[in-house]
C-alpha cells in the first residue's frame, strides 16, 4: 500500500521529459494524417491530443463526414478525391465500415496511429503553455493528462499546429485574424457583410433517433427551446433528417466561437431538444411515436476561429481563377461555403455556396507561420481569408495539407533547415516529388523522379485494351436530363459514335460536342460541333459523326440534350477513366443544375455536370468506328496516377487470360522498395459517416497481383487488396534483371488496370 501523512508543502503532479522530431497539437483528421506521414518518413512524432478518440469533427463525439474536394460528387471536380494517407483512411473505412458506423471509424485511426512505432500518442491531454528558446521560436510545450495526472514537457527543433483554435500558434506569439476581411483587403467580391450576414461560421450539434417499434414517451428538459417551430429555418429543412444532415443546426457566430464555446453548445442543446420535443410532442408527427434519441452530441462540431498569418495568405481569386504557384502541395476544391452568423435563429438560408470550375492548388508558404520560424499551421488555421477558409476548412482539405507539413518536416530535418527556407527551388522540387510518389494529389504535377528505377526499365505488357466501344447490356436510361459521355479524345478526327436509344414516339434529339474551357477542368462551357436528328417510334442506332478535328488532347464531352420521350442505353461495362454524367444538381450542395452567381460577386456561372453514384453510374452503351488507345503502358510510366487530361492507366484486354507487366533492365539492378498504384475511383466522395456506400471495396481495384524477379521468385503475392497505393518493402535488395507484374481482372465487367509503377 501507499500511505502518505500531510504535507504542508504544496504536492507537485508527476511531469514527464519527452523529446521529438516534430510535435503535432491536434489530433483531428489533420494532426492524425500528419503524424502518420511523418512516422512513416522516419520522424519521432508526439501527438498531444486534447480528446478521448482521434478523428476531430470526423469521430464519434462529433460525426461529421469527411469530405473535400470532391464535395459530395456535386460539382465539376471529376477524381478529384485527395490522396495519400487521407485517401487510405477513407478506403479503408468503406472496406470496414460501408454502414458509415462512427465508431468503427474510430477504430480505424487508433490502430493507423498505434501501428507506426514512431508515433507518441497522448490523448486526453492538453496543451496549455509553452517556453521560447527566442521570441520568434518554440522551444517545448506543456500538456497535461487529466486520466493520468501526468504533465508533459514536450521538447522538439519543430512544431505543427493542428489544433483547430490554433493555441500552440496564439500562445507562441503568431500573428492571426478572426473574423472577415473587407472586400478591397483582397479584392474579394464575395466577402460577407458583417453587419446582416456576419463574420463568423457558427458551430453544429447532431442527433441520432432510433425507432424502437413502440410508443416511447419523450418529456423535455426545462432548457429545450421551445419556440423553435416559428423560426424560418424550420420551414425549410426536413426536421426528420439526423446526423450531420443536421448542419444547419448552427449557432454562434455572433459570438466568441472560442472563449464563448461552452455557452454556444448549451444553446445548441436547447435547440436539439427542442427539435426532438417538436418531433414528438406537437402531434405533427405521428410516425415519430416509436421513435426515441439514441445519441445527442456533447462537443459541437466548430467551424471556424482564429487563421494564422503564413508568407501567403490564399484568397477568393485564388480559388476561382484557379492560379498556380510554384509551391504547391496540396489541393482544395469544396465550394466557397459561408454560413450566416446568426445560424439557427436568423432568416437567411443556412449557407451560401459558390462552386470553382475546378480543383485549386494550395502553396506550402500558407503552412507555417511568418512570425514563429519553426512552426508549422495545418488544418483550419492555415493562411488564408475568411473566404478562402469558406473552402479550405472541410476536414478532407486540412488532412491533405497536413501531409505536406509532414513532408516538409522531414526535408527540414534532412537539411537542418527551418520551414520557410523550403521555398526555394533547391528543395520545393523534392518536396513535391515525394509527396506525389506518397499518394498526393497535386494538380497539374507529375512524379519525374530520377532515382526511379522502373522510369529506366523498357515495359512490356501482356495485352493492351483497345476501346471499340462498351456493349448494350445496361439498363434504359430515361433522358430527363441532358446527359453526356465523358470521353479522354486524342488530337485527330472525333470519331463516329453509334448509340442506341428508344422512343414511344417520334421525337427530336440533340447531340453536342463540349470540352472545359480551361485544360484539365470538367466544366463543359464550349460547343465545338452539335447535330440534331429525327427519331422514328421504337429502337433504333444513332450515328453520331461531328466531322470535328480535335486540336488538343484532353476529356470531351458526347452529350445529349433532354428529352423526356427518348430513353438511352446504358453498359454494365465499367472502365478507368471513363463516365458518364448528367446535367443536373445536388441538393446536398447546390440549389440548380447552373450555378447563377449573381454579378458582382466575384464567382463564375456554370452548369453543373455530375455523375450518379453507384450502384447506378452505368457508362452509356456505344460503339466506334474506329478504336481508341486510351490505355497505353506508357501511362505506367508517366507520374500521374488517377484520370486527368487523359486516363493515364494502363488496362489489359478483357479477355487476356494473365494479364501482366514485365519491366526490364539492360542490367541487374538492386531493388528494395515497389509502389503500385491501383484505381479506387477517386471521382468517389467516401462520406466517412452516416451515408453509407452500396460497396465495400471499389469495383475498379485490382485485387489479385503478384510480383515476381527475373527467376521467377515470388517476391510478394496480395489476394486481397482493396486500396489506391500498395507500397512493397523487402527486408533486403533483390538483385534483378526484370520485374513480372501480374494482374487478375476485378470482374469480368472491369478490366485490370494500373496507374504506375515505382522502384527504388
Amino acid at each position: 500500500m501507499i500511505k502518505e501523512g500531510f504535507q504542508q508543502a504544496k504536492r507537485s503532479l508527476k511531469c514527464e521529459d519527452c523529446e521529438a522530431d516534430l510535435v503535432i497539437v491536434g489530433g483531428g483528421m489533420a494532426g492524425t494524417c500528419c503524424a502518420i506521414t511523418a512516422a512513416r518518413q522516419g520522424l519521432e512524432v508526439v501527438l498531444v491530443q486534447d480528446r478521448p478518440v482521434l478523428g476531430g469533427n470526423g469521430s464519434s463525439e462529433i460525426r461529421l463526414w469527411i469530405l473535400g474536394a470532391t464535395s459530395h460528387m456535386g460539382n465539376n471536380n471529376r477524381w478529384s478525391r485527395e490522396g495519400g494517407v487521407i485517401d487510405e483512411i477513407l478506403i479503408e473505412n468503406l472496406y470496414r465500415n460501408p454502414e458509415g458506423n462512427p465508431l468503427i471509424l474510430d477504430t480505424i485511426l487508433i490502430e493507423k496511429v498505434s501501428q507506426e512505432p514512431n508515433i507518441r500518442l497522448l490523448l486526453n491531454t492538453s496543451m496549455y503553455d509553452l517556453e521560447k528558446g527566442e521570441e520568434d521560436e518554440i522551444s517545448k510545450v506543456h500538456a497535461f493528462c487529466s486520466q493520468n495526472a501526468t504533465r508533459y514537457r514536450i521538447k522538439a527543433p519543430l512544431f505543427a499546429d493542428a489544433s483547430g483554435d490554433g493555441i500552440m500558434a496564439f500562445l507562441a506569439g503568431a500573428a492571426f485574424r478572426i473574423g472577415a476581411e473587407t472586400a478591397d483587403e483582397f479584392d474579394e467580391k464575395f466577402a460577407p457583410d458583417k453587419k446582416t450576414y456576419g463574420e463568423l461560421l457558427g458551430h453544429s450539434l447532431y442527433f441520432y433517433s432510433k425507432d424502437t417499434g413502440k410508443p416511447v414517451r419523450f418529456v423535455a428538459p426545462t432548457y429545450a427551446n421551445k419556440e423553435l417551430a416559428s423560426l424560418p429555418r424550420f420551414k425549410s429543412f426536413n426536421l426528420k433528417d439526423h446526423g450531420c444532415r443536421l448542419w444547419w443546426v448552427e449557432y454562434g457566430g455572433r459570438k466568441d466561437t472560442i472563449h464563448e464555446s461552452e455557452t454556444i453548445k448549451w444553446e445548441l442543446w436547447r435547440v436539439i431538444y427542442g427539435i426532438w420535443d417538436h418531433l414528438k410532442n406537437s402531434g405533427d408527427f405521428p410516425e415519430m411515436a416509436t421513435h426515441t434519441l439514441e445519441w445527442v452530441g456533447t462537443i459541437p462540431g466548430k467551424r471556424e476561429s482564429r487563421r494564422f498569418e503564413g508568407e501567403f495568405m490564399l484568397s477568393q481569386k485564388d480559388l476561382v481563377q484557379q492560379r498556380t504557384f510554384p509551391d504547391a502541395v496540396s489541393v482544395g476544391g469544396w465550394a466557397l461555403d459561408l454560413h450566416p452568423a446568426d445560424g439557427v435563429y436568423g432568416d437567411l438560408p443556412g449557407c451560401t455556396q459558390w462552386h470553382t470550375k475546378g480543383v485549386y492548388q494550395i502553396p506550402l508558404r500558407c503552412m507555417y507561420s511568418k512570425n514563429i520560424k519553426n512552426l508549422f499551421l495545418a488544418g483550419r488555421i492555415i493562411s488564408a481569408t475568411h473566404v478562402a477558409f469558406g473552402s479550405t476548412r472541410v476536414m478532407a482539405t486540412c488532412a491533405h495539407n497536413a501531409q505536406a507539413v509532414a513532408m516538409a518536416a522531414m526535408l527540414c530535418k534532412e537539411h537542418s533547415l527551418l520551414p520557410a527556407a523550403l521555398n526555394h527551388p533547391a528543395y520545393l522540387p523534392e518536396l513535391q516529388k515525394r509527396l506525389l510518389r506518397s499518394g498526393q494529389y497535386i494538380p497539374g504535377f507529375r512524379l519525374e523522379d530520377e532515382q526511379d528505377l522502373a522510369g529506366q526499365a523498357s515495359i512490356s505488357v501482356s495485352s493492351t485494351m483497345a476501346l471499340h466501344g462498351l456493349p448494350a447490356n445496361g439498363p434504359w436510361k430515361n433522358l430527363s436530363f441532358a446527359t453526356a459521355q465523358l470521353l479522354p479524345l486524342k488530337i485527330g478526327q472525333v470519331p463516329a459514335i453509334t448509340f442506341q436509344l428508344k422512343t414511344e414516339e417520334p421525337a427530336h434529339i440533340k447531340v453536342v460536342l463540349l470540352k472545359s474551357g480551361k485544360k484539365g477542368n470538367f466544366t463543359p462551357e464550349l460547343i465545338l460541333a452539335e447535330k440534331e436528328f429525327d427519331l422514328a417510334l421504337g429502337e433504333q442506332s444513332l450515328l453520331v459523326d461531328f466531322k470535328y478535328i480535335i486540336e488538343e488532347t484532353e476529356y470531351y464531352f458526347v452529350a445529349f440534350y433532354a428529352n423526356e420521350k427518348v430513353q438511352i442505353r446504358s453498359s454494365k461495362s465499367r472502365m478507368t477513366g471513363l463516365l458518364t454524367v448528367f446535367q443536373k444538381f445536388n441538393k446536398a450542395v447546390a440549389t440548380s443544375s447552373r450555378q447563377e452567381a449573381p454579378e458582382g460577386i466575384g464567382m463564375d456561372s456554370f452548369d453543373f455536370w455530375l455523375p450518379e453514384r453507384r450502384p447506378e453510374g452505368q457508362n452509356l452503351a456505344f460503339e466506334l468506328d474506329q478504336p481508341l488507345n486510351l490505355y497505353e503502358k506508357a501511362f505506367l510510366l508517366n507520374g500521374i496516377f488517377r484520370p486527368y487530361i487523359t486516363t493515364n492507366a494502363w488496362a489489359a484486354d478483357q479477355h487476356d487470360t494473365e494479364p501482366f507487366i514485365e519491366l526490364k533492365w539492360d542490367k541487374t539492378q538492386k531493388i528494395r522498395k515497389i509502389y503500385l498504384f491501383f484505381d479506387t475511383d477517386s471521382d468517389h466522395a467516401l462520406e466517412s459517416t452516416l451515408m453509407g456506400h452500396p460497396e465495400s471495396e471499389i469495383p475498379f481495384c485490382v485485387k489479385y497481383f503478384k510480383i515476381c524477379d527475373d527467376s521467377g521468385n515470388c517476391l510478394e503475392e496480395v489476394t486481397d487488396n482493396h486500396q489506391t497505393r500498395y507500397q512493397l518493402n523487402l527486408s533486403k535488395p533483390v538483385a534483378t534483371k526484370s520485374l513480372k507484374i501480374i494482374l487478375q481482372h476485378p470482374s469480368t465487367s472491369v478490366p485490370a488496370a494500373l496507374f504506375g509503377v515505382l522502384c527504388y
